[in-house]
């Protein structure tokens, strides 16, 4: 059956809102690197627009062209400049908490949306795609903010386009990361890095204990995170050099229980290293703040908690469970 609302109607809106930086960036005759800048941007848009009907090698193709750009230093902000602060502050004083309601929308939409909207079908067709309930409820949670917010401030809808396209050129090439480093996660796998790792782990620890075997888990993530800048790429290797032979095969644990903490120990590497640009150097970027790793040394005694819990969490549930 088919369904009016799937995650590719969202990646063309998004693609959308893409070409439309790259042609604003084009005509801004004071962008210092208007036209590698414009490239960049425009490229991405393909990507979303165009992605699931290009060849996959096309696709890395147009990837590689953006990495080049922004390596090459020609993907960089415009000189356009944020609203004064005195105009800022007025408006904050105007508008208090009600200026957070947009934002609990997302959520509370996604959350909604994947529990109730999955069962609603017309006419033969799935009102959402059931397959990315939680992605498609997500872009509804969003476009539902955006019409709420523009209401709520009083805002024009040129303030949106404005606005993000100022956000979007701040954060830079740093946008794609992720993505890059989860991919790269997946090429690790396929080249056998995870039973490298195995070998390295089962030679170096005792692994023949449970708790080694948990710790060496969530470290390994932890640790390996650091170095992808992304969860998501170490849960593959890790998992496959760790966690499968280790806990699973040899101590007979649970794999869900293993993956979920696992991911979120993952996740206390992310929170300490730079090569999450995204999470850990723009914040600190947008904030104006003078140490760019100010983010990072204030997240470091959470994660170390967090990464504790995780390894305790584990031992006395993958076992038991």
């Amino acid at each position: 059956m088919k369904s009016l609302l799937t995650v590719g109607c969202f990646y063309g809106l998004v693609g959308a809102i893409l070409a439309l930086i790259a042609g604003r960036i084009a005509l801004d005759a004071a962008h210092p690197k208007r036209w590698g800048s414009a490239l960049f941007w425009g490229l991405l848009a393909v990507v979303f627009i165009f992605g699931q009907m290009l060849p996959s090698v096309v696709t890395g193709y147009l990837v590689l062209a953006m990495v080049l750009l922004a390596a090459a230093r020609q993907v960089v902000p415009s000189n356009q400049a944020a609203p004064p602060r005195a105009e800022r502050a007025a408006q904050a004083a105007r508008l208090q908490n009600a200026v957070f309601w947009p934002t609990l929308l997302i959520p509370a939409t996604a959350v909604a949306g994947t529990l109730l909207l999955g069962r609603i079908q017309m006419g033969g067709y799935h009102l959402i795609e059931p397959k990315q309930l939680t992605l498609v409820s997500l872009g509804l949670g969003t476009l539902l903010a955006l019409a709420v917010g523009l209401r709520t401030t009083g805002a024009s809808a040129r303030v949106p386009v404005q606005e993000g396209s100022r956000l979007l050129q701040t954060v830079g090439w740093s946008l794609i990361l992720p993505q890059l480093l989860a991919a790269l996660g997946g090429i690790f796998a396929q080249a056998g890095v995870g039973p490298v790792v195995a070998d390295l782990v089962a030679r170096a620890l005792p692994t023949q204990f449970p708790l080694v075997a948990v710790a060496s888990y969530c470290l390994g993530m932890a640790v390996f995170t650091m170095i992808m800048g992304n969860a998501f790429a170490a849960f593959p290797v890790i998992t496959l050099g760790i966690g499968l032979p280790l806990i699973i095969q040899q101590h007979h644990g649970n794999p869900a229980i293993m993956a979920a903490i696992g991911m979120l120990s993952g996740y206390c590497g992310t929170l300490l290293t730079p090569m999450a640009a995204n999470f850990n150097l723009v914040p600190a970027l947008l904030l104006e703040l003078p140490d760019r790793h100010a983010v990072i040394k204030a997240q470091v005694p959470l994660a170390a908690v967090i990464l504790l819990a995780n390894v305790l969490l584990m031992y006395f549930c993958v076992y038991r469970f």
